[in-house]
């Protein structure tokens, strides 16, 4: 009987897991939060992760549990692996990346590089913090918070007074310092369960509005040291906090030459998309990979350069389905992928991946294919 992976999760990543589920002979099974979500393709039963029985329920019939996201309650996990199902990545490594105060003092812990940070709980706290970093800083909701959402530039505590009125007794925000960076980049790696660890080049990301919209791979004007150093901080934190899975840490490289930890993932990530038709294992099949302990594949890229770029938002009128033939067409290079997702401003809805010897000309590609979905 093939082996049963249970993902938690009905979204794109859940989706874009069937095609190297089928090929690795694994049995795919999808709890989705509504009807109709993007991994519909999947055998899917639809319930909410929060709800204890209802995930008791749906991994009686799976031998591995794994998510499309990580906002599965520790109470729900802990009592999934008291209980004896195998969680993975468990809930003692993803709670660092449902919590990104509790991820700061880990971290700490390790020595990874990340900026200064703080936690604060009134508004005198906060002021502190921003005057003794030139009167500026990142506050953070440290739970929830996802492409640009829960985060604030602030030059005064006021700016966030209405978050920290709204704090329970014992909680607090997260203020980091303002760091400025040169640029934005990704580091994954993928561990299984056994302990064997293998890393992607580091990739340059692109931000708008909080939200990721292209990527290259590997980062260009990348020195050896500095892909050195990326996947070294991949591995230790990888080791570090038992992640088993996908890992990707979002890091900054700063104007005088630091490398530091923004923020993790602990499951495939939008800096990976660029894997799945641009190296020899794609981001998607090595977390089935690892979360089901089998040997881990080989992360070389196929091409010099791979180039994602997302669909964001989709067509003003009309369906993605009616715009990808005629992007097919005009841009037969283009691998494209979408997401079984309703057109809306700021979704993603899709993305698009190029990949040759001649980086202006894969950007260029990439683009124009996503563009005949605005």
């Amino acid at each position: 009987m093939a082996l049963r992976v249970g993902v938690i999760g009905g979204g794109q990543l859940a989706r874009m897991m069937i095609a190297p589920a089928v090929e690795l002979g694994l049995d795919l099974r999808v709890l989705a939060e509504d009807e109709g979500m993007a991994a519909q393709l999947a055998a899917t039963e639809v319930g909410d992760y929060h709800d204890l029985e209802v995930v008791r329920a749906f991994v009686a019939d799976v031998d591995v549990v794994t998510f499309d996201h990580e906002h599965v309650p520790q109470q729900v996990l802990r009592a999934l692996v008291a209980e004896g199902v195998a969680v993975h990545p468990g809930p003692d490594a993803l709670q660092f990346a449902q919590d990104k105060l509790l991820m700061r003092a880990r971290l700490e812990e390790l020595g990874v590089p990340q900026p200064d940070w703080a936690p604060v709980r009134d508004a005198s706290e906060l002021q502190a913090f921003l005057d003794e970093h030139d009167g500026q800083g990142v506050v953070k909701t440290p739970r929830g918070g996802y492409d640009g959402k829960g985060v604030r530039v602030v030059r005064a505590a006021s700016e966030a007074q209405d978050w920290l009125d709204g704090l329970a007794d014992g909680e607090a925000l997260l203020v980091e310092e303002l760091v400025g960076f040169v640029r934005e980049l990704a580091q994954q790696v993928a561990r299984r369960p056994s302990g064997q660890i293998v890393a992607y080049p580091v990739v340059e990301t692109v931000q708008r509005e909080g939200v990721c919209a292209e990527v290259i791979a590997p980062a260009p004007h990348a020195t050896d040291r500095l892909a050195q150093v990326a996947e070294e901080i991949g591995r230790s934190i990888a080791e570090g906090l038992g992640v088993t899975g996908m890992l990707a840490v979002e890091l900054f490289e700063t104007d005088d030459e630091r490398i530091l930890v923004n923020e993790l993932a602990m499951r495939p990530h939008n800096s990976g998309h660029w894997s799945q038709d641009g190296a020899v294992t794609g981001q998607f099949e090595q977390h089935l990979r690892a979360v089901a302990d089998l040997p881990l594949g080989d992360t070389a890229p196929h091409a010099a350069w791979s180039v994602m770029v997302n669909i964001l938002g989709g067509p003003q009128s009309g369906s993605l389905g009616e715009r990808f033939a005629g992007a097919m067409e005009a841009h037969p290079s283009a691998k494209i992928h979408t997401y079984g997702k309703a057109p809306r401003p700021g979704r993603k809805v899709g993305h698009v991946n190029v990949t040759g010897d001649d980086l202006d000309d894969a950007v260029y590609v990439a683009r124009a294919a996503a563009a005949h979905f605005d």
